[in-house]
């Protein structure tokens, strides 16, 4: 995947989650409960565009912070 999108897509879930008032440690033990092995500095990697994001918990972030694909997603 290009590195810019990973950043940007990265960007994007730490500016939902701040709009949801969520720390990165909260939002990891939301995903932790359930089923989703990953920890803050997972997350931290994420939001920074370090790590690859798996289908699974792009799926329970969305759930999590309640916005649509689009939102995590956006490149403008």
């Amino acid at each position: 995947m290009n590195s810019d999108i990973e950043k940007r897509i990265g960007q994007n879930i730490r500016t939902l989650r701040e709009n949801a008032n969520l720390t990165q440690e909260m939002l990891s033990a939301r995903l932790q409960t359930m089923g989703c092995d990953i920890t803050r500095s997972a997350l931290a990697k994420i939001e920074v565009g370090q790590r690859h994001l798996y289908p699974d918990e792009i799926i329970l972030i969305k759930e999590i912070l309640k916005v649509s694909y689009d939102d995590i997603f956006k490149t403008k």
